[in-house]
């Protein structure tokens, strides 16, 4: 399983609305077939936020739903606090700190044992125990 962020899934919108294919789309086309990609409820919600503040909200919630389908939706079960809660009090200690938003997303691929795809290294390589992949 692979965690996906927002920024590869807004640069294969963009990519794809320009017909200018650039790399997001060679990281997903690089991809094992049999590699189940995972999408946090978190990385939605940045997605569809984006999608209403834009001019044709419904043309991009549209299209949010055909990027995403085939994607494990992840959400958060009861692990999920402690997990948060950890990694933020290590980050805060170490006076590594990075958006909420960004934790909540690094913490459902920690849980997931799984890595995180990202363009935005800078930022999750903070955390501890993720790992991280660039595209």
């Amino acid at each position: 399983m692979i965690h996906v962020d927002a920024t590869l899934l807004i640069d294969l919108e963009r990519e794809l609305t320009r017909e200018r294919l650039g790399p997001a789309f060679e990281f997903m086309e690089l991809m094992d077939e049999q590699e189940v990609l995972a999408v946090s409820v978190h990385v939605l919600c940045e997605l569809r936020t984006g999608a209403e503040l834009a001019r044709r909200s419904l043309a991009h919630q549209e299209f949010i739903d055909r990027l995403v389908e085939g994607m494990l939706v992840v959400y958060p079960d009861d692990r999920f606090p402690m997990q948060y809660a950890r990694v933020a009090a290590a980050m805060q200690r170490s006076g590594q700190i990075i958006g909420r938003m960004d934790l909540l997303i690094a913490t459902a691929a920690l849980i997931d044992d799984a890595p995180l795809v990202t363009r935005n290294v800078k930022d999750f390589s903070k955390v501890p125990g993720l790992r991280v992949l660039k595209y």
